[in-house]
């Protein structure tokens, strides 16, 4: 019996333990969404959820569709892979109503520099510079046109863009 006795603290834990996850099933029950693992390891209403979202981006086929004389320059350029997008955000509400909604025109000395500025990560070919030292401050579309980016300087002060 004295065996017994000293194994008392040992149900004890076990019964703690079995109420900890007693415990737990209850908080899961109430707190784990009920289309949780519906497609595995993830929420099934969330599907729902993201396809009732409002659309945010035209995509490049949109800005095609209107910007010929950008497109084709760009497509002559080493931009010519960018999406739009990538440069001018999400263009959905300005592809719906042209006239009243203008993309923005991005601060290019930020911009430009968010690809190129210089890092030992990127491939030799990659197109790298100090902005601080290329540039002196100025924005890049001073001597770069921000669609087909040589060292042309561009023909208006938005780079071409309508």
């Amino acid at each position: 019996m004295s065996a017994f006795k000293d194994a008392r603290h040992l149900f004890r834990f076990a019964g703690l333990f079995v109420l900890a996850f007693l415990v737990f099933l209850v908080v899961r029950h109430y707190y784990v969404p009920k289309s949780f693992g519906q497609y595995g390891h993830y929420r099934g209403a969330a599907v729902g959820e993201i396809a009732n979202l409002p659309v945010k981006f035209a995509g490049h086929q949109a800005c095609e569709d209107c910007h010929t004389d950008v497109v084709a320059k760009k497509n002559t350029g080493k931009h010519a892979h960018v999406n739009c997008e990538a440069c001018h955000g999400a263009l959905a509400s300005h592809a719906d109503d042209p006239s009243t909604v203008k993309p923005v025109l991005p601060d290019t000395a930020v911009l430009c520099a968010r690809c190129h500025t210089a890092s030992a990560a990127k491939p030799k070919g990659f197109p790298q510079v100090e902005p601080a030292e290329h540039s002196q401050g100025l924005p890049c579309e001073t001597c770069h046109n921000p669609h087909s980016p040589g060292m042309d300087a561009p023909a208006t002060a938005a780079g071409g863009a309508k």
